[in-house]
Parts: structure tokens; C-alpha cells; sequence
């Protein structure tokens, strides 16, 4: 048994933050029906199209273990089915613009009225506020929630990060309250509605950054690459390069192979309990007991020549040979991993968690899995499905509709 068997997701969801959320809602086992336009479909399935005739990889690696049903809301025979849909399911997710379900005729009173059980998820770039009414992409959400502020290196400009923690990291968050939810409502027999901007759930993961701003108003942040270099601090948390956000002084240093290797990298944490293993290692004994050394506090005016004299180390072994030698002595460190070693990495096949998947139109192609392991749960990761693909099947099965009902429905045009 599936972790979520049982639970029916209606999917009103598209691009990229709402899809992360319901896909991960089925791997864990809901059964989710993901509504599309007919003829036309979540706006993705043609973005990015690297192979003619087939749907893109950005579709078809955020919408796994769903079924697609297309209709058409504008027509009142489309109304209809996402009515009984509504009173169907038990949990509905949409990231519309502002506004756009209460237009639709199916404001969160008229959902409730059609099924107080059910919950309502919603993405949304704002919270409540000056900007609720703005549209929000991935980088947007990233400038708005603090993160490309306090990322580059302080004499460049603001910097967003490869991974999206606007969109896909507000998806997770939501995911996370509409468990919730559905846990509550065993108690309490009601639905709810569950918000996640993308605002917020950037500056959740930037937490780190906000307690520093906190900080900053008692004075320098010491362990900052900054001010062991003298540089003043401003009135806001700097961009920090790549220092360590713990507190434990780290870089990215260059390794054997750099000069031809973009990603001939590792980052180097000089960890004070393990001060002692770091000096041994780079053949510097003498500063375990050199007072201007052996206290955390001594090094920080001197991390610059501290990194240097690491990196001399490194840069005679390849990040994986460091890697080696170091973790056996308990000194944190970690290889810089390029997408290219990543898909094939056999570790990450092995648990599920880089995936190989069969597609009728673009053949094989490999794919996220579910980054979450519950023993009793195992999951399989289904191809995403062709647009509509599912609709009779849902239509029949889950609304009851009969055969001669489903004709008339598609000579309607809603379906």
C-alpha cells in the first residue's frame, strides 16, 4: 500500500512550482488527475522541445505518476465535470494568477459549498500585501525572498542560484501543508485552504542569511571572508562568496585537473574540532600550537592565508582523492559535482533517485526520482502522461459518467 493510496489530487496546476508539488503528492501514492486544456495543455509540454513531436523534458519531469484530463472550463458542460471533480477529490492545487478561479465562477466559498471536506493549495508569487496582485517566475521569487541578495561575492552583483528554490522549493512547501491538512481534517472533518508564496518559501531557506541580518546590528560578522580582509560591513548582510553559512569557515578550492575542468573543485570546511588533522594534512604541524593558529578566533584575520596554503594541498589531488584522505579524519569536505557526473553516478541509480524512463513519443529519458525514501512505500516512476490521455478513463471511473454520457460530453466540446 501507497503512503497517499487513496487520497485524489485534482491537479490545476502548470509550469513548474504547482507540478513539483502534486508530482511529489504521487509518487507518495495519491492519485492525481491533472486538468489540461484541450488541444493545448500545461504550457511546458512545448517549452524547450529537444526532440520534434514529443513532449518537452520540462513537462515530462515534473508531472510523473499523473493522469491527464483535458477540459474545457469555459463551457458549461466542462463546468459540470470539474464540479463533480471537485466533490470527487480531496485535495484541489492550482497556481493561477490572483483572481483567476474566482473569474472561473469557482471562488473558494463555492468550492467549499460544493465539498466542505476538501483543501484547497494555492501557489502564489506574494503573499497578503502591496505585491499580492504581482506575477512571479522563478528568478523573481529568488530577488523578492532575499536569496540573490546575499548570493555572488560582495564586489559583484546579485547572483540567482542554479536550484529552484522559487518554484520548486515553494512546491515542496506546499506539499508539506496540504499533508497537514489532510491530517487535520481527520480530526476536524473540514477542508482548508493552504497558501505557499514564493516569497516566503525563498526567505524560509534563506533563514540563515536573516539571522546574520540580526547579528549585523551587534557587530561585524567575524566569520565572514570580509573581515578577516578589513572590508567594512554595510547596514545589510553582505553577499558572502562561498563561505560557509555555519559559522565554520569554508571555500571552494581549485584541485588537481582545474585548469581543463570547470568543475575540478572541492569545498573545504576548516572545521575547528578538527584543526589539528587539517594541519597535518597540509603539512603545516607548526600552527596546531602556533598561538596566531590554534584558536578559531586567531585564524579569522588570516582564512585568506589559510585557504591559500590548503589550496597548495589540493591542487595536487583530484576533489575525489581529497575526499579520500579527508573524510577517514573527519575533516568535511565534498567533491563539486557537475550534472553530467551526477546522471551518472551509479550510487544515485541505485536508490531511485536519478531514474531511467520509457516515453511512447521521445523514447528514453532520464529523470529525477522521488527525494524522499519511506520504507513501506517504495516508489516507481511512471512516465508523464499524453495530453488527455487519461480522460474517458477518469471520466468513467472516477465520475461514474456512462458511455453514452462521455460521447456527449466530448461532441460538447469540453472535453
Amino acid at each position: 500500500m501507497k503512503a497517499l493510496e487513496g487520497v485524489k489530487i485534482l491537479d490545476f496546476t502548470h509550469v513548474q512550482s504547482g507540478p513539483t508539488c502534486t508530482q511529489l503528492l504521487a509518487w507518495l501514492g495519491a492519485d492525481v488527475i491533472k486538468v489540461e486544456r484541450p488541444g493545448v495543455g500545461d504550457a511546458t509540454r512545448k517549452q524547450l522541445v529537444d526532440v520534434d513531436g514529443a513532449d518537452s523534458l520540462y513537462f515530462t519531469m515534473l508531472n510523473h505518476n499523473k493522469r491527464s484530463l483535458t477540459l474545457n472550463t469555459k463551457s458549461e458542460a466542462g463546468k459540470e465535470v470539474l464540479e463533480r471533480l471537485i466533490r470527487e477529490c480531496d485535495v484541489m492545487v492550482e497556481n493561477f494568477a490572483p483572481g483567476a478561479l474566482d473569474r472561473m465562477g469557482f471562488s473558494w466559498e463555492r468550492i467549499q459549498e460544493l465539498n466542505p471536506r476538501i483543501i484547497m493549495g494555492s501557489v502564489k508569487g506574494f503573499g497578503p500585501g502591496p505585491y499580492e496582485e504581482c506575477k512571479v517566475y522563478e528568478n523573481v521569487a529568488q530577488c523578492a525572498g532575499g536569496s540573490a541578495s546575499t548570493t555572488g561575492f560582495l564586489d559583484g552583483p546579485p547572483l540567482v542560484t542554479g536550484a529552484q528554490i522559487g518554484d520548486s522549493g515553494t512546491g515542496l512547501h506546499l506539499a508539506l501543508g496540504l499533508l497537514a491538512a489532510l491530517y487535520q481534517r481527520e480530526q476536524s472533518g473540514r477542508g482548508q485552504r493552504v497558501l505557499a508564496a514564493m516569497q516566503d518559501g525563498v526567505l524560509n531557506l534563506c533563514r540563515v542569511k536573516l539571522r546574520d541580518q540580526q547579528r549585523l546590528q551587534r557587530g561585524p560578522l567575524t566569520e565572514y571572508s570580509q573581515f578577516g580582509e578589513g572590508v567594512a560591513f554595510g547596514e545589510a548582510t553582505p553577499r558572502a562568496g562561498n563561505d560557509s553559512g555555519g559559522g565554520q569557515p569554508g571555500r571552494i578550492l581549485k584541485c588537481k585537473g582545474w585548469e581543463d575542468d570547470d568543475n575540478a573543485y572541492t569545498y573545504f570546511i576548516t572545521q575547528a574540532a578538527v584543526w589539528g588533522n587539517i594541519c597535518d594534512v597540509i603539512g603545516k604541524p607548526q600552527w596546531k600550537e602556533d598561538p596566531g593558529y590554534a584558536t578559531p578566533g586567531a585564524r579569522l584575520p588570516k582564512l585568506n592565508e589559510i585557504f591559500a596554503a590548503i589550496e597548495d594541498w589540493t591542487m595536487t589531488k583530484t576533489k575525489f582523492e581529497v575526499m579520500d584522505i579527508c573524510n577517514p579524519l573527519d575533516i568535511p569536505v565534498g567533491p563539486i559535482l557537475s550534472m553530467k557526473e551526477l546522471s551518472e553516478e551509479p550510487s544515485l541509480r541505485a536508490t531511485g533517485t536519478i531514474v531511467e524512463v520509457d516515453h511512447p513519443e521521445r523514447g528514453r529519458y532520464l529523470t529525477v526520482g522521488c527525494p524522499v525514501k519511506l520504507s513501506d512505500s517504495p516508489v516507481e516512476v511512471v512516465r508523464s502522461p499524453l495530453l488527455g490521455e487519461h480522460t474517458d478513463e477518469i471520466l468513467a471511473s472516477v465520475l461514474g459518467y456512462s458511455e453514452p454520457e462521455i460521447q456527449s460530453i466530448r461532441e460538447s466540446g469540453a472535453v
